[in-house]
C-alpha cells in the first residue's frame, strides 16, 4: 500500500450532475420532502420516471412480496414475470416481442444493434446508417450519444461512433434525404424531451412512416420519456396514426426501479438470436415485479383517461397565462409532458418555483419542462397554476384584475394539497 498522501477532492462523487441545493429523503404520491422536513410538489416526476407518483401502493406491495422471494437469477433461466409483463405490453401495442434491459440508453443501444442485424439478415450489406434528428436526445453511451442530434452532447467525445446522420425534425424537404441507399433505420422521439419539448408534426410523421415502409427502412420510436402513459396513451405513437417497427421504453416503466425495454414486430425481432445481445441484470425478478405492477395500475385504473382530461385543463390554464403575460412565448407538448417557452433563461424560474415549494425542470435554456405525476390531483394542478401566476405577476410588476388577492388564495390552496 502506498504511503502517499492523497489530496481529497471536494466530493468523492464525480461531478457529472449540476445538482440543485436540495436533499430529498422521502416521497409519497405527488410530494417529496427534504432533510429539513420541507415539502415540495414534485412536478419533475424524477424526470418522467415516477408516473404513478412516489411509492405507489400496488407497486410497493408487489416489490415487498418479491423481496421475500427472489431478487435475481440470470437470463439463462426462465423468468415468468418477464413473460407476464411482455404479454401485457404486446397485447396493448402493435408489437410482438420484447427485450428487457436496465435503462433507456441500453434500450436504444439494443434498437441500434437490432436495426443493423436486421439489415444484415436481409442482405442489405450497404445499409449500415441510421437517421436521427437535430435536437434529439437518445442517451449518453457511445452509440446513443452519437445518435443524439445535439453538438453540446458530443463535445469532448470525438471521434463519435460512426453511422448516424442528423436531419431537421418536421422538415418535409428533409424526407427526400432519408433514403440515400445506406439507411437501415430512422430513430426519433415523437416529442423531443431534452431538446425543448418539440412535438413531431402529425402529417410529417405519417409521410415519414409511409416512406420507411416503402423503402424497407425501419421506423424506430424512442418512447423513453413519452411512454407508459405520459402523453395520455400507453405509448405516444398511438396518437400519431402510425405503426413503428420498434419502440424503446424505460423511465416510468417500473416506477423508479432501473429498467428498459425494446419492443419490436416479429419479423424484425427474429434477427436477435442467442448470442446476438444480452444483459446480466435486465428483466430480473425484482424489477419485473415493479414494472408489471406499474403497467397493471395504469391499464386497470382509468389513469390514461384522467391524464387526457387533466392535460386538457392544464393546457387551457397555461394558455390563459400566455395571453395574460408576455414572459410566456409558447406552450407545447402532449399529455402531461409540457414545455413552456419563456422569453429568458429559465434557471431563475426554476429557483423561484422551488422557493414556492414546487419542483420543475428545464428542457434547454429557455424552456420550462412540466412533468406532473399522472396521478396528480386537480387541487395540485390548481396550486401550480396559481403559483405560476403569482411568479409571473411579481416579475412583470402588476396584478392582473382576475388575481385578487394572490397571497391569501395561495395559502388556502397550499393547505389543501
Amino acid at each position: 500500500m502506498s504511503n502517499t498522501v492523497k489530496n481529497q477532492p471536494a466530493s468523492v462523487i464525480m461531478n457529472t450532475y449540476g445538482r440543485f441545493p436540495v436533499t430529498l429523503v422521502k416521497g409519497k404520491a405527488s410530494n417529496v420532502w427534504d432533510e429539513n422536513g420541507q415539502k415540495f410538489l414534485d412536478y419533475t416526476s424524477g424526470i418522467a420516471t415516477c408516473n404513478l407518483g412516489h411509492v405507489p401502493e400496488h407497486v410497493h406491495r408487489k416489490v415487498k412480496e418479491q423481496l421475500d422471494t427472489l431478487w435475481h437469477c440470470s437470463n439463462l433461466y426462465e423468468i415468468p414475470l418477464q413473460q407476464q409483463l411482455a404479454t401485457v405490453l404486446t397485447e396493448n401495442s402493435c408489437f410482438d416481442q420484447v427485450f428487457f434491459c436496465n435503462s433507456g440508453a441500453e434500450a436504444n443501444e439494443a434498437a441500434i444493434k437490432l436495426a443493423k442485424k436486421y439489415a444484415s439478415d436481409q442482405g442489405y450489406v450497404e445499409k449500415t446508417n441510421i437517421v436521427t434528428f437535430t435536437n434529439s436526445f437518445h442517451g449518453r453511451t457511445g452509440s446513443t450519444m452519437a445518435a443524439t442530434g445535439q453538438k453540446k452532447i458530443h463535445q469532448g467525445f470525438t471521434p463519435l461512433t460512426p453511422g448516424f446522420r442528423y436531419l431537421p425534425l418536421n422538415d418535409f424537404d428533409a424526407l427526400k434525404e432519408i433514403n440515400d441507399g445506406k439507411t437501415t433505420a430512422v430513430l426519433l422521439e415523437l416529442i423531443q424531451g431534452e431538446g425543448g419539448v418539440n412535438p413531431a408534426d402529425q402529417v410529417w410523421i405519417k409521410e415519414l412512416a409511409a416512406l420507411c415502409e416503402k423503402e424497407d427502412i425501419l421506423l424506430m420510436i424512442d418512447e423513453i420519456q413519452t411512454g407508459v402513459g405520459r402523453t395520455g396513451t400507453l405509448f405516444a405513437y398511438d396518437q400519431f396514426d402510425i405503426e413503428p417497427d420498434v419502440i424503446t421504453s424505460a423511465k416510468a416503466l417500473a416506477s423508479g426501479f432501473p429498467v428498459g425495454a425494446m419492443l419490436a414486430k416479429e419479423e424484425v425481432a427474429q434477427s436477435f438470436q442467442p448470442g446476438s445481445h444480452g444483459s446480466t441484470f435486465g428483466g430480473n425478478p425484482l424489477v419485473m415485479s415493479a414494472a408489471l405492477a406499474t403497467i397493471q395500475t395504469i391499464m386497470n385504473e382509468n389513469i390514461l383517461h384522467e391524464v387526457r382530461n387533466k392535460a386538457e385543463w392544464l393546457r387551457g390554464k397555461l394558455g390563459e397565462l400566455q395571453r395574460d403575460f408576455s414572459s410566456i412565448e409558447e406552450v407545447r407538448g402532449l399529455g402531461l409532458l409540457i414545455g413552456i417557452q419563456m422569453t429568458e433563461e429559465v434557471k431563475t424560474w426554476i429557483s423561484a418555483f422551488r422557493e414556492k415549494g414546487i419542483l420543475v425542470l428545464s428542457a434547454g435554456s429557455n424552456v420550462l419542462r412540466i412533468l406532473p405525476p399522472l396521478t396528480t390531483t386537480k387541487e395540485e394542478l390548481e396550486y401550480f397554476i396559481q403559483t405560476f401566476r403569482q411568479l409571473l405577476t411579481e416579475k412583470e410588476g402588476f396584478c392582473h384584475d382576475k388575481w385578487i388577492p394572490i397571497r391569501e388564495s395561495m395559502k388556502r390552496e397550499r393547505s389543501k394539497i
